[in-house]
């Protein structure tokens, strides 16, 4: 390896140059002390929102986002909803706030300059521009407030909205719609008692007892009764407080109802049972005008219904004399006590009438049981006999019409009276109902050894052979009779009624032998009772007859 060569020495300086000689620089002075007042006033610049700190510091991008961000929020801000801003959008806003107000008073704190303000006028203007959000927080809070009452008073419109159009329904159509009306009225009181709907909700609530109550001003009395018995839960459910003098304002009304609707529906099935509504306004309003109504009321309907008796219609008046006699006894109290027994006496008299009416009617078979159930019933009743004779004819009528022509004589003629001897020749008891000049009926006891047979002739043959059947004897003034034979089918089995008409004439002796007669070429006919006519003094054969089918 080849070593370096020497180094050589340095030139000299070049002869006649003159010598350089160094110069220090001048000190520098130090940088003023940061101020507080420029980075307070920026920071208070930038807190309002307008991003005024930037400005001054001439951070214009800066300044640009600020003015962004605060067109943001209003976009979203305005116009003043019900609900506000929403959470993350505000929370987000004031700390954009915070961050710019903290930045512009570090930025303030660095920079050194010049100002178009002093520090202490900056500081003035930011606190004054402060007002601006602030004013904006107190406007915007007034118009959310009016949003609110706005929301509230359209809710309060929409109750009355329901209102007004559940008017013209039933009660039970519209009940719903009601109630959802009644739960706005009192969500407003209860949840915004200080609002202007809420202010609104007595005439509210007087205009809706109005609605409900609709049917009362119609005179629709019964139709009333719900819905004003509704209105009068209103206090429970709304409390007295806040319902004022409507707490008693149905009760009149409701009394009136119960006694028109009591009223009309007396004698009808409309009265309902426990006395209908004329007890019930007994029990809810006994000291009401109304309540001194009802004694007289049924009275003058049971007048009403006893002078109906003589009309045409006595079965009608009869029965809404029973409903009538119901509601008094059942009555609260004593009240009902003389009304129901005057009620019965009415009905004891219709049931006649009512029997009496459906024998002229032709409606025999009614007016048989009618009038069974009249003697039945009222044993006392000096028109017991009468109505026993009636419904024998009626229910002689009700096979054989003829019999039905007209009502039984009343009395039996006068004058010399014909011996009619009936006698059963048949097995069972044998019950003969008869009407002609004279009306009744009697019950012979069955034949013991008798029996049925094969034909009419032989049943014939033996009631003339006279083998000493169980019989009666009739005393009957002559005239045209019509017969009844009812036979006791236990011994026989089934046994079909009979019907003979006779014209019973003076000088003869008349004998009726019944008896049973099965198959004989009667066709589908089980069998048949027989009549053995009619036996003359002079010892000729009368007319036979048929009296049922065994």
């Amino acid at each position: 390896m080849t070593p370096p060569p020497p180094a050589r020495p340095p030139s000299p300086p070049p002869p006649g140059a003159p010598p350089t000689y160094a110069t220090p620089a001048p000190p520098t002075a130090p940088p003023p002390a940061p101020d507080a007042l420029r980075a307070l006033s920026a920071g208070l610049l930038n807190l309002t929102g307008l991003g005024l700190g930037y400005v001054l510091l001439k951070r214009w991008l800066l300044a640009a986002l600020c003015w962004a961000a605060t067109a943001a929020l209003l976009l979203v801000a305005l116009p003043a909803e019900v609900d506000g801003v929403p959470g993350g959008v505000l929370i987000g806003f004031v700390a954009f706030l915070l961050i710019a107000t903290a930045d512009g008073a570090r930025r303030a704190l660095r920079t050194h300059q010049h100002w178009p303000l002093r520090a202490p006028l900056a500081v003035g203007l930011g606190l004054v521009l402060l007002a601006v959000p602030a004013g904006g927080v107190i406007a915007y809070d007034a118009a959310r407030d009016e949003a609110v009452e706005q929301m509230l008073l359209d809710r309060l419109g929409k109750a009355d909205k329901i209102v007004t159009a559940a008017e013209g329904r039933t009660f039970d159509a519209a009940e719903d719609d009601y109630r959802s009306a009644l739960a706005i009225y009192r969500d407003l009181g209860d949840d915004h008692p200080d609002s202007k709907a809420a202010e609104r909700v007595p005439d509210s609530l007087s205009a809706y007892y109005k609605s409900v109550a609709a049917p009362y001003d119609e005179r629709k009395y019964c139709d009333a009764l719900q819905p004003l018995k509704y209105l009068r839960t209103l206090p429970d459910t709304l409390g007295k407080d806040r319902v004022g003098t409507l707490a008693t304002w149905p009760d009149d009304r409701l009394a009136t109802s119960l006694y028109e609707c009591g009223s009309q529906g007396l004698g009808t099935t409309t009265a309902g049972s426990g006395g209908g509504e004329l007890s019930e306004l007994l029990r809810t309003f006994p000291d009401s005008d109304q309540a001194g109504k009802v004694e007289p009321a049924i009275r003058a309907a049971i007048d009403t219904r006893s002078s109906a008796l003589k009309g045409s219609d006595p079965c009608k008046a009869t029965e809404e004399l029973r409903g009538i006699g119901s509601t008094a006894k059942a009555l609260p109290g004593d009240a009902g006590g003389s009304l129901s027994g005057d009620a019965a006496s009415a009905v004891e008299s219709g049931v006649y009438a009512c029997g009496v009416d459906e024998f002229k009617d032709g409606k025999f078979s009614q007016a048989a049981k009618t009038l069974d159930d009249f003697a039945g019933t009222y044993k006392s009743n000096g028109k017991r006999d009468r109505a026993k004779d009636i419904a024998i004819a009626a229910e002689i009528a009700a096979a054989r019409p003829a019999a039905g022509r007209s009502l039984p004589p009343t009395k039996s003629p006068g004058g010399a009276k014909l011996t009619y001897v009936v006698e059963n020749g048949g097995p069972g008891p044998l019950e003969v109902l008869y009407t002609g000049p004279t009306t009744g009926s009697l019950k012979l006891a069955s034949c013991g050894n008798c029996k049925t047979y094969t034909s009419k002739a032989q049943g014939k043959k033996a009631c003339l052979a006279g083998k000493g059947y169980p019989q009666k004897t009739l005393h009957l003034p002559p005239g045209d009779y019509h017969f009844l034979y009812k036979r006791d089918a236990s011994s026989v089995g089934s046994v079909r009624n009979n019907t003979e008409g006779s014209k019973v004439q003076p000088g003869y002796r008349y004998t009726d032998c019944s008896y049973v007669v099965t198959g004989g070429g009667l066709g589908d006919l089980d069998g048949l009772d027989g009549l053995d006519g009619l036996v003359g003094l002079d010892g000729l054969d009368g007319l036979d007859g048929l009296d049922g089918v065994a």
